[in-house]
């Protein structure tokens, strides 16, 4: 009597982002801005299995809400998947079940981590062989966050943030995420920033073409401190992220009064990441902010960027 084999499937998981200090260069003619900002991986995981299949296909589960996700061509998993075929080749298909711990729309990276997991995944099961290096080149033309989503740990990125130089990083931090119960669009804070920076120009110090990170982050994070940290935490796009939801202004607000050094909208928003001086007050903050309501998940960072791993 002969018995089918198992199905094969492959797990990769890669980690969401906060951007502890994002500068926003001028708009440039191509519609784009260039920014400089220092990236920290933390340990909310988004968790994709790959199986053979004869076309590209994704389905969600996960503790963040899932509504609003596409699951057709234009999902960031199946561009993923799709372009490493193309480029290697492959002729099938594949079908990725994706469980969801990073906030939809939420200024974390999701869907990068999404693309970064399905490059890897589907590289080992198809056995298409490509170097990190490749790898990564695939993952800047899907998106900034891609690249950084791959490499994990801290980093400092350049252009459009895909340009990334590993930062000197020691120690681990202590974040509570507050979450939204709704998303913000990127390109609409972008342009809110662009509204805000001409409604502003005689207060404003002068934008920069190429802007930097700031000397003062990359010596906190070298010394691991986060009360360092908490001094120079910067993001050029939380005040338009305000002025478009100023709920988030209250919540900084109430994290900051119940214990956090310094809180910051991560990346175009909605979730505010504050940072804490060590877990017991990490956890005394996550009560605080529960107990008005608010939606909050703890992480710590830095940590390792996408790996195939044993399936549980």
């Amino acid at each position: 009597m002969t018995t089918e084999a198992p199905e094969r499937v492959v797990h990769a998981r890669a980690p969401g982002k906060l951007n502890v200090y994002l500068g926003v260069g001028t708009l440039q003619e191509d519609g784009y801005h260039e920014v400089a900002t220092a990236y920290q991986a933390v340990s909310l995981y988004e968790e994709v299995r790959a199986s053979p299949a004869p076309d590209f296909s994704v389905s969600f589960t996960g503790s963040v809400d899932l509504a609003g996700l596409s699951t057709d061509g234009s999902n960031l998993a199946i561009r993923a998947a799709t372009l490493l075929a193309r480029r290697t080749g492959w002729r099938e298909g594949v079908r990725l079940e994706i469980d969801k711990n990073v906030p939809v729309a939420g200024g974390m990276g999701g869907g990068s981590a999404d693309a970064a997991a399905t490059l890897l995944a589907c590289d080992a099961l198809w056995g298409t062989g490509l170097s990190r290096d490749d790898l990564l080149g695939l993952a800047a033309e899907l998106g900034a966050d891609v690249p950084f989503a791959l490499l994990g740990g801290t980093a400092v990125g350049t252009g459009r943030g895909d340009q990334l130089s590993p930062a000197l990083a020691q120690g681990h931090y202590q974040w509570v995420l507050a979450l939204a119960d709704f998303g913000m669009s990127t390109p609409e804070v972008y342009r809110e920033l662009d509204r805000h920076r001409e409604r502003h120009a005689g207060e404003l110090s002068p934008v920069l073409d190429l802007p930097h990170v700031e000397t003062t982050v990359l010596q906190a994070l070298r010394a691991g401190d986060p009360h360092m940290l908490a001094a120079c935490m910067h993001n050029d796009l939380q005040a338009a992220a305000l002025h478009l939801e100023p709920r988030l202004a209250e919540v900084l607000e109430l994290g900051e009064e119940n214990g956090a050094l310094a809180g910051i909208v991560s990346g175009s928003g909605p979730t505010v990441a504050f940072l804490a001086v060590d877990n017991d007050a990490a956890l005394a903050l996550q009560v605080a902010l529960s107990a008005s309501g608010k939606r909050v998940v703890r992480a710590t960072g830095p940590v390792h960027g996408a790996r195939v791993t044993p399936e549980p």
